[in-house]
């Protein structure tokens, strides 16, 4: 068989097997990414397959187009309103955080492999950022519906925290091959970085983002148009020494918060292309490392990535974070815990090899291990320590498919589909609903049959409802097709009682027979919330006054709209 037949073969083949073992991550608890670098080694030179691949250029180069499209897709997705709560944390974690954790984990590798400073905080400088590809796999994929605050600052530190890690290894790389310029020009280094990554990502994609809806193009375009312009934003802000990375995450940001047509084409084609990214990346991650290599760093690269995990990223997370944002302690070990590394160290790792620096062999091992460990540790544990830290939310209910009608170009209107499962809906005719008014049920399936609803339509458990409404109809709508099972979650951990945020704390204290200090008796519950949280509540926050937990349950942009309250 000739070499482009047997690249076909052996690529569908790969690809098509770490889809199917997917499923492992499900079924087994296994991190997926740790799967698909279980694949890559399995089929390289000392694997089952034995293929040989050798080529750090070329996995360099695959390392950046895959990273380019997974950040592409992350910012897609990351909903501006969540920079209230987390792109001030999520920055210093990304600078003052990176900084923190690649010397701690440099000064330990360095007393640990016996190096000199400089290449024991190139060890750290690798290994010292957290991944987007891990994090936004990890968070999207498990099921793990996190609060807010939390949430918004993984995954926003994950998507810009590049720059730093970059800059550090780079700068510590020329000072081992003896090309690193003065202080002057290292610092000039680090802010173009940021500077012109934040300037041209946000720049070009607020006019990207207003192309595409202003267009009027096949639906296979877009994504591609989308794809095209992201990888000029960070071809160009790379050539002119800033960080591709941070400026495609950040066109992604201003592409996936522009409403319009054009994102219903984007999303569901670049959430396949970050998942083949993430695929062909680790695969090929994976096919690069030599496991008898990797064996020789084992027990050091196990003591470097338990530091990382138990002592660097924990005070790091403590430093950055805790002094300046009112962060609570659960909240901070669940963070610390996140640190999630990924294919970024792996990528970074290949720069000591490209460059020429001595014991390159070590870098790479050591940042493969590091990678596998915590994937392993962290990765593993991810649901359970969410529980543990009390950080996650109830999954709420969600339309089971959704789309735009194609009307509007902006504010659309949109076809959401539900079965019924709330028992309290069983044999209730549809006039008595409480919908909003302006949704309406367009179709009813009830036993493969389609049914014309009329008002006089009595409803069944199990049928499937089509209703036309938008996106602001979607919390009553979720509300009236809850459950049973998800209400009483629900109910568990909002409480049963809810209470408007506009409620004066004066009656509230006068029902419940409870005591307010004289600043409190004008407050609203919103308000008396805010305060004892320390401003920018989020959706599950709850403040533990006079035994009783009030738990935040709706918000409505910055402004606390119900309470729920629970007695335990």
């Amino acid at each position: 068989m000739d070499s482009i037949n047997s690249l076909f073969l052996l690529s569908g083949f790969l690809l098509a097997l770490s889809i199917l073992a997917s499923r492992l991550s499900s079924m087994a608890g296994v991190p997926l990414l740790l799967i698909f670098l279980g694949l890559g080694m399995l089929a390289g030179e000392e694997g089952l397959l034995g293929i040989q691949f050798d080529d750090y250029s070329l996995a360099f180069l695959i390392g950046h187009l895959a990273l380019a499209m997974i950040l592409l897709d992350g910012g897609l997705r990351t909903r501006l309103k969540t920079f209230r709560v987390g792109f001030r944390p999520a920055l210093s974690l990304a600078t003052l955080g990176v900084f923190i954790t690649s010397g701690l984990v440099g000064l330990f590798a360095m007393w640990l492999f016996d190096l000199s400073l400089v290449q024991g905080l190139l060890v750290g400088a690798i290994v010292g950022s957290t991944d987007a590809a891990a994090v936004f796999s990890m968070l999207s994929g498990r099921g793990v519906n996190l609060n807010e605050r939390v949430g918004a600052t993984l995954e926003i530190e994950s998507g810009t925290n590049d720059p730093m890690a970059i800059f550090l290894t780079l700068m510590l790389v020329e000072v081992l091959v003896g090309e690193i310029g003065g202080v002057g020009e290292t610092l000039l280094f680090l802010v173009q970085q940021f500077g012109l990554g934040i300037a041209l990502g946000v720049g070009i994609g607020w006019l990207s983002a207003r192309l595409l809806s202003w267009l009027d193009l096949a639906p296979g375009l877009y994504s591609l148009l989308a794809l095209g312009l992201g990888f000029c934003v960070f071809g160009l802000t790379s050539a002119l020494g800033g960080s591709g990375f941070l400026a495609i995450y950040l066109t992604g940001l201003m592409i996936g918060n522009r409403p319009g047509r054009h994102l219903t084409f984007i999303l569901p084609v670049h959430d396949g292309l970050a998942w083949l990214s993430q695929i062909g990346l680790f695969l090929v991650l994976g096919l690069l490392v030599t496991p008898s290599e990797m064996l020789d760093f084992a027990l050091p690269a196990l003591l470097v990535a338990l530091a990382l995990i138990f002592i660097a990223r924990p005070l790091a997370v403590l430093v950055a974070v805790k002094p300046f944002f009112k962060f609570r302690w659960r909240e901070i070990g669940f963070i610390a815990w996140v640190g999630l590394r990924g294919a970024v160290p792996i990528v970074l790792a290949i720069f000591p090899v490209i460059g020429g620096v001595e014991n390159a062999s070590l870098y790479f091992n050591v940042a493969f291990a590091v990678v596998l460990l915590s994937l392993l540790i962290q990765g593993g544990s991810l649901p359970w320590m969410a529980r543990r830290m009390k950080v996650e939310l109830p999954p709420s209910v969600t339309p089971n498919r959704r789309g735009p009608l194609g009307i509007l170009p902006e504010n659309d209107y949109e076809m959401f589909v539900y079965e019924v499962e709330n028992a309290d809906l069983e044999d209730v005719p549809i006039r008595l609903l409480r919908f909003p008014s302006g949704a309406l049920i367009s179709a009813l399936f009830r036993e493969h049959a389609m049914l014309h609803p009329k008002g006089s339509t009595r409803l069944r458990l199990g049928d499937v409802i089509c209703v036309i409404g938008r996106t602001d109809d979607l919390p009553a709508l979720n509300r009236l097709f809850n459950g049973d099972a998800k209400l009483k979650r629900e109910r568990a951990f909002f409480g049963t009682f809810t209470f408007d945020g506009d409620a004066r704390m004066r009656d509230i204290a006068d029902a419940y027979g409870l005591t307010l200090s004289p600043g409190e008796q004008d407050m609203t519950l919103a308000e008396f919330i805010s305060l004892r949280v320390g401003g920018h509540p989020v959706v599950g926050d709850d403040v533990d006054w006079h035994g009783i937990h009030w738990v935040v349950s709706e918000m409505d942009g910055n402004k606390v709209t119900r309470v729920g309250l629970r007695l335990y």
